[in-house]
């Protein structure tokens, strides 16, 4: 079945969740109410659902393909970007002064799931591009910026990263390629970079490679690593192309899955060396290079809950159609649609909650993130920089091991058919995978949150969330219905599980190591759940008030539904995972190695 975009679920949480009123008061943003965000959503998926969806599957089929150092990508790809370039999509989010719209990213975020949905190999290549746009707005000078950043922002040219090199893959410190100044100030660039998301295509007029490098002499490890731009082809004094660049293609990946998006091997300075121009200061590269990474790691997130979001659609219009036995209940009297089965139900409902629960966490998260960068308030700008900054390893790590789930059962509903390429079932699960693999690996970003979000302020962050939390339970249990006094049940255990875990890594994270990594994934995971369960429990007080006043009561009933599914089934999950933390550490580290 072809996508439609989520756009009532996606205007609740703008809505009601991130609170697009309170956003739309910041500065800069007091065009960006609820009216445009709807606009802009309505308009986003006309684009979505037309054009890019229906080349999802040609793009697995027919992926992206490699003949003489030129990459040809999939059939309809080209004309897709340009229209996605031309309707200003490329720069929804980006400041006005480069031609951008400058809109939050409340907006974008929902905009951005609706790209990943339609067609995730697309998607990737203005993820980016979005990413060398943060880099070169927060550390870029003045010239590059007037070189580089319209182009980029109107989708004109393209960008990418290059961390990854055959030697170095999480770990940065291991970089090797170099450097070397030259008298006009400009950098000759040498090495090879792997995995190289769109670093060569047949979609834009110019490339612009972000690449960490180390300048001659510089320090080891990872304190001696620079950012450079180095574009495929230069850029003339007038704006226009002049010369290719010494950075070349040589071979693309065959890939489990995003088949259609090419992952690029980039050699650097094999004629004399590639032209770059630093960015910002000497060695302070790895600092800007993870202004595009959190941005990227946000964005892999939403492209769980995207990919999730399909495997769901898709699930529920084949068990609607498929018809085998009677229902267990005796309630219709020959075969039915797979759909009547309690067992199918509890697979869709998992899809469907976890999938909520996600979007409705990183809708938060986005809100966040507008008001720590416009909020007019230094300290609301701390307290909201320091919530986004926790949320982002959860939307990452959470959202894409949940898409795995998800995209799993997807295949599992359709049972044997889902097994079979041609349902397309199956293309989603393997999309899926990649996710909690890119950006940094989910025990990366595990690591991340026990060590900069936990441990280094001994866990107070983190219980500032416990303690909202507790506020959200109070109000359910004031409300007193019986699926808000279910779900207030559910949601306390959950945050007394983490807390309590919150403790244990604080507690354990200089003093036994072993101990707090052991459970680092099962923290992320018990955190992102807690999270988006309370988002749900949030969701399911307002679901109540509409239903009361009579506002589109099928939706609000769903959503009602739907928390109290994730409560009983997914959120009740975190006492178990709060256990095997803080009591199970020895068992993990126990075993010899030699007895692998």
């Amino acid at each position: 079945m072809s996508y439609v975009a989520p756009l009532k679920d996606m205007l609740f949480n703008i809505e009601h969740l991130a609170r697009i009123r309170q956003v739309s008061a910041l500065p800069g943003f007091e065009d960006a109410g609820l009216d445009t965000a709807q606009a802009v959503l309505e308009e986003c998926a006309k684009l979505n659902e037309g054009v890019i969806a229906p080349l999802n599957w040609e793009g697995d089929k027919y992926p992206s393909s490699f003949h003489d150092g030129q990459v040809t990508t999939t059939p309809g790809f080209k004309d897709a970007f340009k229209q996605y370039a031309e309707g200003g999509w490329q720069g929804l989010q980006h400041p006005v002064d480069f031609g951008g719209q400058g809109l939050p990213k409340t907006i974008g975020a929902a905009c951005t799931e609706m790209l990943n949905s339609a067609n995730m190999s697309f998607a990737l290549c203005p993820l980016l591009t979005d990413g060398a746009i943060e880099a070169l707005i927060t550390a870029g000078s003045d010239e590059l910026k007037a070189i580089y950043l319209e182009k980029l922002v109107s989708g004109e040219w393209t960008g990418t990263m290059n961390l990854t090199e055959p030697q170095a893959g999480s770990d940065l410190a291991a970089v090797r390629s170099r450097a070397e100044p030259q008298p006009d100030g400009s950098y000759k660039v040498f090495g090879t970079k792997i995995f190289i998301t769109y670093g060569e295509h047949d979609m834009a007029q110019n490339i612009v490679h972000l690449v960490l490098a180390r300048v001659t002499g510089a320090p080891e490890g990872v304190k001696g690593i620079s950012l450079f731009v180095v574009p495929k082809f230069m850029v003339n004094k007038d704006g226009s192309l002049g010369a290719r660049n010494d950075v070349h293609c040589v071979s693309i990946e065959h890939k489990m899955g995003i088949k259609a998006s090419p992952t690029a091997v980039l050699q650097y300075g094999d004629h004399g060396g590639a032209v770059g121009y630093l960015v910002g200061q000497e060695n302070r590269g790895l600092e800007y290079m993870f202004i595009m990474m959190n941005a990227a790691r946000y964005a892999v997130g939403v492209q769980g809950i995207a990919i999730a979001e399909r495997a769901y659609q898709k699930a529920v219009g084949y068990a609607k159609d498929r018809v085998q036995s009677r229902p267990v209940d005796g309630s219709l009297s020959a075969a039915a649609p797979i759909i009547h089965h309690p067992d199918v139900k509890r697979m869709l409902m998992t899809m469907r909650a976890s999938t909520e629960g996600c979007r409705a966490m990183a809708a938060v998260a986005a809100a966040a993130y507008d008001a720590a960068h416009h909020h007019p308030d230094v300290d609301a700008r701390k307290d909201n920089a320091a919530f986004y900054e926790y949320l982002v390893p959860l939307v990452k790590g959470y959202s894409t091991e949940m898409s795995l789930e998800t995209t799993s059962l997807g295949v599992q509903v359709h049972g044997g058919m889902g097994f079979i390429e041609e349902t397309g079932a199956a293309q989603y699960y393997r999309d899926a995978k990649i996710l909690t693999i890119y950006e940094g690996t989910t025990a990366i970003q595990a690591n991340d949150l026990v060590g900069r979000k936990t441990s280094r302020d001994g866990g107070t962050n983190a219980k500032a969330i416990a303690a909202q939390i507790q506020k959200t339970e109070a109000e359910l249990v004031q409300r007193g219905s019986a699926n808000a006094l279910a779900v207030a049940k559910r949601l306390t255990a959950a945050r007394e599980a983490f807390v309590d875990v919150v403790d244990f890594i604080a507690a354990n994270t200089r003093s036994n190591p072993n101990a707090a990594f052991a459970g680092s994934v099962p923290y992320l995971m018990l955190a992102g759940n807690v999270v988006a369960g309370w988002q749900l429990a949030r969701a399911l007080l307002v679901a109540e008030d509409q239903l009361a006043a009579g506002t589109e009561a099928a939706f609000m009933q769903a959503k009602i539904t739907t928390a109290r599914f994730y409560a009983d089934h997914i959120l009740s999950r975190a006492p178990g995972v709060r256990d095997s933390i803080v009591e199970g550490a020895d068992a993990v580290t126990a075993m010899a190695v030699d007895a692998f």
